[in-house]
């Protein structure tokens, strides 16, 4: 799964890297956790549009959001069969940039998070699909999941899945026609969409562990991006001795984080 990622790069290079025609100014965010604000990418009116949505997609014939399952990804494989995802797979699939995500790999008792991200340095595409419910009232929430699919040789020896990666070449390949097509043109263009549902080549990513820090979303900074030594984490530098020979008792750190294991913790605020 995908539960965790980051958008580091400048606004300008996300604009010039998917195309779209709106000029958005956001900051850079190294925690992305679920039920937040995300960025995507789709086609509105065949053109590309920036927006901001839920993560956590809605199926628009929920009748009660609090008592549905929060759907943060899809599985690649049942992606177009799934009640959930069917009519988003063929209408309403979009882009998720990132610049790289987190997971987590068991070690006995406990699990230690590894960030991967792309070789070159530069910003990803997730397959996403979109979705847009209207509540009782007439209100509207727009929400998103990723596109997982099995891991590649690179995440392999870390979890048994990723996010689906779209190159910039195929990016009018997974966002398509559905919208607008129907009968057998609307089968081609989902047939096309499936066709880009596969782990990514393997010498696309790099993987290296980080601090449990980032396991309380709350942490938002460059230092979860830190490499982190997991053979032990380095001694504090000694205090030098208190002149008058008295001893002080150290504080508890408070600014510890909650071990969450990965999981969402709700002390984060929005995207943007």
């Amino acid at each position: 799964m995908c539960g965790r990622y980051t958008l580091t790069s400048a606004p300008a290079a996300i604009r010039a890297l998917f195309q779209y025609d709106d000029r958005p100014n956001f900051p850079a965010r190294f925690n992305i956790a679920p039920t937040q604000p995300i960025a995507i990418v789709r086609l509105v009116d065949g053109k590309r549009q920036f927006a901001l949505v839920r993560w956590g997609l809605l199926p628009s014939w929920v009748k009660d959001p609090k008592a549905f399952s929060l759907l943060i990804n899809a599985r690649g494989e049942t992606v177009a069969e799934k009640p959930a995802f069917r009519a988003a797979m063929k209408r309403r699939r979009c882009l998720i940039p990132a610049d790289g995500f987190y997971e987590w790999k068991a070690y006995g008792d406990r699990k230690q998070p590894f960030y991967i991200h792309a070789r070159d340095g530069e910003p990803l595409a997730f397959a996403g699909l979109w979705e847009t419910w209207t509540g009782p009232n007439g209100e509207e929430v727009d929400t998103a999941a990723i596109v997982t699919t099995g891991a590649n040789a690179t995440l392999g020896p870390i979890h048994d899945r990723m996010p689906v990666i779209v190159p910039p070449v195929a990016f009018d390949q997974w966002l398509g026609a559905g919208t607008l097509a129907s009968g057998a043109d609307a089968k081609s263009d989902l047939d096309h969409a499936l066709a880009l549902i596969k782990p990514a080549p393997g010498d696309l990513l790099e993987a290296y562990p980080v601090s449990t820090q980032v396991n309380r979303v709350a942490n938002d900074n460059p230092k979860l991006l830190d490499l982190f030594d997991v053979n032990g984490a380095p001694e504090p530098p000694a205090k030098p001795a208190r002149s008058s020979g008295k001893s002080r008792k150290q504080a508890p750190d408070k600014a510890s984080p909650k071990k969450t294991d990965g999981k969402t913790d709700s002390g984060q605020g929005a995207l943007f």
